[in-house]
C-alpha cells in the first residue's frame, strides 16, 4: 500500500528502496539567470539523446534516474537526498520528463514541430491535475543555434481546447546545448496541453537542433552553496511520488557562466 505511516517511511528508508546516484558534468556557455536542462550533460546518469519525433519519455531512456517500478498498491517516493553543486545556485530541480520532441531547425522560418500530451500521453498519474496545471513546457536546445537573435511564436492548445499564441519567446544569439526557454500560458487560468507549432521570426544563421519538452517538477533542492553538500529528508523534499516509468531528470537555474557540476545520492523508497 502507499506509505501513509511513520513505520512505512522508516521501513522504506531502512531497506525497501532504490539508491540513486547523481554525478553530472558542468555545461558551459551559460549566463546567470538562464535555466539549463542537464538531460544531455555527461556523467551519471549517462547523457540523454536529443529526441526525434514526439514521444513519451520514460525511465527506460538513457539520461533518466533509475528506480524500480512497483505493483499496485505499492508506490515509490523520493525520501532522502544529499546533493553538492560546483557553483552556488538558488536550487536544483528534479523533474519528471513527460514527453519531448526534437529536430527543429534554427534556419526554418515557417511553423515547425508539435507535441501533444493527448497523443503523447504519459498517463494520468504522471500528468497530475486534469487541467494540466502541473505541467511545465519548454523550448529545449540540443545543438547550438546561430548567432542571430530571433523570437519564436509558439501556438498552443489549452486544456479547454481553446487555442492561441504565447507571448513571443526571445532566443538570444547562439543559444547553447541545454538551454531551456519556459513557455508560459498567455491566458490566466488556462494551462497548455499541446504545442501545435513554433515559428521563428527569422533564421538564426545555423540550423542547430532544438525541440519542445513537457515536464512536471517533483522537488527542489534549494539554495545550494558551492562544494558544500545539502542534505534534505522526506519532509524537506515533500515526499514526492515517483510514478511508475517516470523519467526523472535535473534542471538547474544558473548563477554564472556554467551550470557547475552536480553530484549526490539519495533514496527512492517503496511501500
Amino acid at each position: 500500500m502507499s506509505i501513509t505511516t511513520r513505520d512505512g517511511l522508516i521501513a522504506g528508508l531502512g531497506g525497501n528502496h532504490d539508491r540513486i546516484v547523481i554525478d553530472k558534468a558542468s555545461m558551459s556557455n551559460a549566463a546567470a539567470a538562464q535555466i539549463f536542462s542537464l538531460w544531455t550533460a555527461n556523467g551519471v546518469p549517462s547523457a540523454g539523446s536529443a529526441p526525434g519525433a514526439a514521444a513519451v519519455a520514460t525511465k527506460a531512456l538513457t539520461g533518466a534516474l533509475s528506480f524500480t517500478n512497483q505493483t499496485a498498491p505499492a508506490e515509490s517516493y523520493l525520501a532522502w537526498l544529499s546533493m553538492m553543486t560546483g557553483n552556488s545556485t538558488t536550487g536544483v530541480e528534479i523533474h519528471d520528463r513527460l514527453a519531448h520532441m526534437g529536430g527543429l531547425s534554427g534556419t526554418v522560418t515557417t511553423a515547425q514541430g508539435a507535441l501533444s500530451l493527448v497523443t503523447s500521453d504519459p498517463g494520468a498519474d504522471r500528468l497530475g491535475a486534469a487541467d494540466y496545471s502541473g505541467v511545465q513546457w519548454w523550448l529545449e536546445v540540443y545543438t547550438a543555434l546561430g548567432a542571430t537573435g530571433v523570437s519564436a511564436t509558439v501556438a498552443v492548445t489549452y486544456g479547454d481546447d481553446s487555442t492561441g499564441n504565447l507571448a513571443a519567446v526571445a532566443l538570444g544569439a547562439t543559444p547553447r546545448a541545454g538551454r531551456l526557454y519556459p513557455l508560459l500560458s498567455a491566458s490566466p487560468g488556462k494551462w497548455i496541453k499541446a504545442v501545435t507549432g513554433v515559428t521563428l521570426s527569422a533564421t538564426t544563421g545555423t540550423a542547430g537542433n532544438f525541440g519542445i519538452t513537457a515536464t512536471r517538477c517533483r522537488t527542489v533542492v534549494s539554495n545550494t552553496l558551492a562544494n558544500l553538500p545539502t542534505v534534505m529528508d522526506w519532509a524537506q523534499l515533500g515526499l514526492p511520488e515517483c510514478y511508475n516509468d517516470a523519467c526523472l531528470q535535473l534542471i538547474i537555474p544558473c548563477s554564472t557562466t556554467t551550470t557547475g557540476t552536480v553530484r549526490g545520492f539519495g533514496k527512492i523508497i517503496h511501500g
